[in-house]
């Protein structure tokens, strides 16, 4: 039980969003100097990580959500709509940036990920935004594996493994059934392709 935490705690949807970004600027050639990786990267866990957070940490004192896993789908109406907002400014802000439309799209194809999931909520269908998150994190490498010609197929073929170390997790900790692990993942992997074709 502890490993299957460890696992979900560390693929947490708002910490890959920043390791992301992280491993983009490892993988993929890029003009940025240190001080704007670092302003990027900080930028990017301010509003995908602190701001996330203090939003839960708000709803649970306000008795909005029963605990910070939000588990019920009533719970996780207005943090996932406002997380839509969020990820949709911040794609909306670095898209225009010269040398970070990837970015940009990579946070617009979150923002549709999660604006899917709450689509879902309308037929009471709880899918999991860990495996989401890792599912948008391996379409995008996915796609930049073939956008710049570079050997990208182990970092996606790890993601994959993750995914499905992910999504084992999830479902032995019984947060999730099968079917909201397979559509949480499906949607995040098409989400980056959907966008980067069609933007």
């Amino acid at each position: 039980m502890k490993i299957h935490k460890i696992i979900s705690i560390i693929l947490h949807p708002i910490v890959l969003p920043t390791i992301g970004v992280l491993f983009y600027f490892i993988l993929i050639p890029n003009n940025f100097n240190s001080n704007q990786k670092l302003a990027l990267l900080g930028l990017i866990f301010v509003t995908t990580y602190i701001v996330p957070l203090l939003i839960l940490i708000f709803f649970k004192k306000f008795r909005l959500i029963n605990s910070f896993k939000a588990e019920s789908i009533q719970e996780r109406k207005i943090p996932v709509a406002l997380m839509i907002i969020i990820f949709y400014l911040l794609g909306n802000t670095l898209k225009d940036i010269p040398n970070l439309f990837d970015m940009g799209v990579l946070f617009y194809a979150t923002a549709l990920g999660l604006l899917l999931i709450y689509i879902l909520f309308v037929f009471k269908i709880k899918t999991s935004i860990h495996l989401l998150s890792l599912g948008i994190t391996t379409g995008f490498f996915f796609i930049l594996n073939s956008l710049y010609n570079e050997n990208l197929i182990v970092f996606v073929s790890c993601t994959l493994v993750l995914s499905g170390l992910l999504a084992s997790s999830r479902l032995h900790l019984r947060a999730h059934k099968q079917n909201e692990v397979y559509i949480g993942f499906i949607i995040g992997f098409f989400a980056p392709i959907f966008v980067f074709y069609y933007l």
